[in-house]
Formats: structure tokens, C-alpha cells, sequence
């Protein structure tokens, strides 16, 4: 029997078990009998091409690594992956950069799957202000500039309870796609000291805004800003570069957090 066909059978299993569901779910959700479904875990039965498809989509596989299942069931990759300057990127670059122009005078950035910085709009250079030079090079991973030690880590007020969030947030995205490079950086991140004289983290005390969101407060020359984000995704993407996408729009938690980015913005133009 090929080989190849062979190893899709413990992949399968292994993203069912990740997404925490038994043989019976899957099927039921795949809409095909967990006899089948057993078969093709074992390797006695070779799913068709649409069946890994149909696994996938129900198992959120995301399509990178959906692309290798169906390499491992012995079928030629789905879903392409542009280089960033590919033509047919053009008008979705494009509109991420109107989205991130359109944002300001607020900040807002792009970033790819492993937090690497792809666009920012010119807010954001604003609030980057004593970073050392090299953690804004490119490529510039927007996880580490903010968790760093020389990176804003010294200026971010609430330090303890945002790297919390951004590690639970890490994790659940690693949980999503067993993401090797995500998990390098996550015990990269972990390792990193404490800046002097972080304020102690509570998380029944948690300076939720709203209670819905986890605020970013930054001190900068004109006072501490307090900010919340929001994350966009290309819900639609069939390339690979795109539906690993995400922008990053930070808005302001109070008014005077609006008025020093307003004052920010005039100032830099």
C-alpha cells in the first residue's frame, strides 16, 4: 500500500484529538460513519481527496497544514501560497493598507502567522519611542517588541496583566496550529525578566475595559495611553499568505487616550 496514503491516517487523528472530539463527533460533523472514519484513522481505508477536505474543514485545520494532509493521502496540494509582491496580492494588499491608513490617527499593523510585522500605518512609530533599533528591524516580530526587555516592556504600565493576555493568547493560537515556530517563541517569550517595579498581577483585579477586553496601557511623553484591540482576518482567503493575515487595530479606552493620539497624529504631520 503507498506509503504516503498510509500517513494520513495518524494526522487525521492527531487534529481530531486536538480539537478535543471523539470518532462519533467527527463523523457526525463529516457526515460519514464511524466505521469510515475509524478505517481511515488506522490506515485500512484511504480517504479521497474530498474527504480530507471535508476532515479538515471540520477539524479547522488551517491551510497550510491542510495542504499537507492532502500530500500525506497521496494528492497534490489545494491551496497556494503567493510571495508577498505576487500581482494577484495586489488588491488585497491594498486594501489592508487602506484599512490601516484609514485607522489613524489611531494605530493599527498587520502582521503574518508567526506575529512578523508586515504593514503598519504611521501611528504606530509614535509609540515605539526608546525600542532598540534592533527589535524594529525587519523582520520585526510585534510579540517580542512588546515583551522585551528593551523592547516597550519598561513602558507598558499594566506589564503583568498584558503579557498574561498575550501568552494565553499565543497559546490558544498554538492549540489552533500546532505551530512549531509559535512554540519556540512562546518559551522565548515566557523567559524573558520581569521589568523592574511590574506592578503585581491579579486577575481578579483585571483593568478589563468594559469587562470585555484587556487594555494596553503605554506611557508615553504626553501621559499613558490605554487601548484596546480588535482583530480582522480575510474570513474568505483561498491563498495561504492572505488567510494568514491578521490586522491589529488599537482604539482608545478613554477620551483622553483620544485626545494624546490626536495630538500624536498632528504632531507627526
Amino acid at each position: 500500500m503507498n506509503t504516503a496514503s498510509n500517513s494520513i491516517g495518524p494526522l487525521i487523528r492527531e487534529w481530531r484529538r486536538r480539537r478535543s472530539l471523539s470518532q462519533l463527533a467527527l463523523a457526525a460533523e463529516a457526515e460519514v460513519s464511524q466505521r469510515h472514519l475509524s478505517f481511515i484513522e488506522s490506515g485500512r481505508s484511504v480517504p479521497s481527496r474530498d474527504m480530507v477536505i471535508r476532515l479538515s474543514e471540520r477539524l479547522s485545520v488551517p491551510m497550510r497544514e491542510r495542504n499537507k494532509l492532502l500530500v500525506a493521502a497521496g494528492f497534490a496540494p489545494v491551496y497556494r501560497e503567493r510571495a508577498a509582491d505576487d500581482p494577484e496580492l495586489h488588491a488585497a494588499h491594498s486594501a489592508v493598507e487602506r484599512i490601516l491608513k484609514g485607522h489613524e490617527p489611531f494605530p493599527a499593523l498587520a502582521v503574518d502567522r508567526h506575529w512578523t510585522l508586515v504593514y503598519a500605518n504611521r501611528m504606530v512609530p509614535q509609540l515605539l519611542e526608546g525600542v532598540d533599533e534592533s527589535l524594529v528591524q525587519t523582520p520585526a516580530n510585534v510579540l517580542r517588541l512588546s515583551l522585551h526587555p528593551q523592547g516597550l516592556a519598561s513602558r507598558i504600565v499594566n506589564f503583568r496583566e498584558w503579557r498574561e493576555h498575550i501568552l494565553v493568547r499565543l497559546a490558544n493560537q498554538i492549540d489552533i496550529t500546532a505551530d512549531s515556530a509559535l512554540m519556540t517563541l512562546q518559551e522565548e517569550l515566557k523567559a524573558y525578566p520581569m521589568p523592574p517595579g511590574a506592578k503585581p498581577f491579579r486577575p481578579s483585579e483585571q483593568s478589563t475595559y468594559g469587562k470585555i477586553a484587556v487594555p494596553l496601557q503605554i506611557s508615553t511623553g504626553l501621559g499613558v495611553l490605554s487601548l484596546i484591540s480588535t482583530t480582522t482576518v480575510f474570513g474568505t482567503a483561498l491563498d495561504i499568505t492572505m488567510s494568514e493575515l491578521a490586522i491589529e487595530s488599537f482604539f482608545p479606552a478613554d477620551e483622553a487616550t483620544a485626545d494624546r493620539l490626536a495630538d500624536l497624529y498632528r504632531a507627526a504631520n
